[in-house]
C-alpha cells in the first residue's frame, strides 16, 4: 500500500532533500510540503494524508510546532500518524509528544534518517497504529524519569508484563483487552497495579502511561 505523506520543514533545502529522499521510495507518495505550522495544519485537514512528517521547530515561533501539530491532529484526526524529526534528544521535547499516548507517534533524531528505509519504516509503523522512539531519546527519557532508581520491572507479574508490553506497542485499553482476552475493567486494574509497582502512583508532571512504557523500552532494549 502506498502511504500518503505530508512533509513540514521550514528550511527549504532540507525540505527538498527530505522530499526527494521520500519520493525515491516506491511505497511513499509525498502529497505536499510546507514550511510553517499553519500551512501544515490546513493541508492536513484538506489532504488527509496517512502520516505527517514534521520538523519539531518551525515558524511562527520556532520552538515546538511539531509537537503542537501532533497534539492538534490527535484531537482532530486521531487516525493520522505523526513522525516528529528533531535534533534534540532532550526529554522536554519528546515527553509532550508522547504524554497522551504513544499510538501513531514517532520521535526520530535527524542524524538517524539518512537511510530512507529507516524513515519509511517509522512512517509505516505509525500509519499502522504503532510507535517509534529513537533509542537515544529513550535513554534520555529514562535518565529523566528514573534517575538513579533501578528498574522495578522485576516486581511485575507475568500478566502485568504482558499488559505493559502491549502498552509499549501503542495499544489502548480496548485493544489490549482484545489481544489478551481480558475485559477492559481487568486491563484497567492491571495498569493501576503496574503504575503503583513502578512508583508512578502519585505522578503529576509526566503522563504515567508514557513513563511506564519508557521504562519498559529501556529495560528490554526495544
Amino acid at each position: 500500500m502506498t502511504l500518503r505523506v505530508l512533509l513540514a520543514e521550514d528550511h527549504y533545502l532540507v525540505r527538498e532533500g527530505m522530499r526527494r529522499l521520500l519520493d525515491s521510495h516506491p511505497d511513499v507518495e509525498v502529497v505536499g510540503d510546507f514550511g510553517d505550522l499553519d500551512a501544515l495544519l490546513a493541508a492536513a485537514a484538506e489532504l488527509r494524508p496517512d502520516v505527517v512528517v514534521t520538523d519539531i521547530r518551525m515558524p511562527p515561533t520556532g520552538t515546538d510546532e511539531g509537537v503542537r501539530a501532533a497534539e492538534h491532529l490527535r484531537e482532530t484526526q486521531p487516525d493520522m500518524g505523526v513522525v516528529v524529526i528533531s535534533q534534540y534528544a532532550d526529554p522536554r521535547y519528546a515527553l509532550p509528544l508522547l504524554e497522551y499516548g504513544t499510538a501513531r507517534r514517532a520521535y526520530l533524531l535527524k542524524d538517524r534518517i539518512d537511510d530512507v528505509e529507516q524513515l519509511v519504516a517509522a512512517i509505516r509503523v505509525v500509519a499502522e497504529g504503532g510507535s517509534v522512539v529513537d533509542p537515544t531519546v529513550v535513554e534520555a527519557l529514562v535518565r529523566e524519569s528514573a534517575r538513579t532508581e533501578q528498574s522495578r520491572l522485576r516486581d511485575l507479574t507475568p500478566r502485568e508484563l504482558d499488559v505493559l508490553r502491549e502498552m509499549a506497542s501503542g495499544k489502548n485499553n480496548a485493544a489490549i483487552a482484545s489481544t489478551l482476552f481480558l475485559t477492559e475493567r481487568s486491563v484497567e486494574k492491571v495498569i493501576h497495579s503496574i503504575f503503583l509497582k513502578l512508583g508512578l502512583g502519585f505522578e503529576t508532571s509526566v503522563h504515567k502511561r508514557v513513563k511506564a512504557v519508557v521504562l519498559y523500552l529501556a529495560d528490554t532494549g526495544s
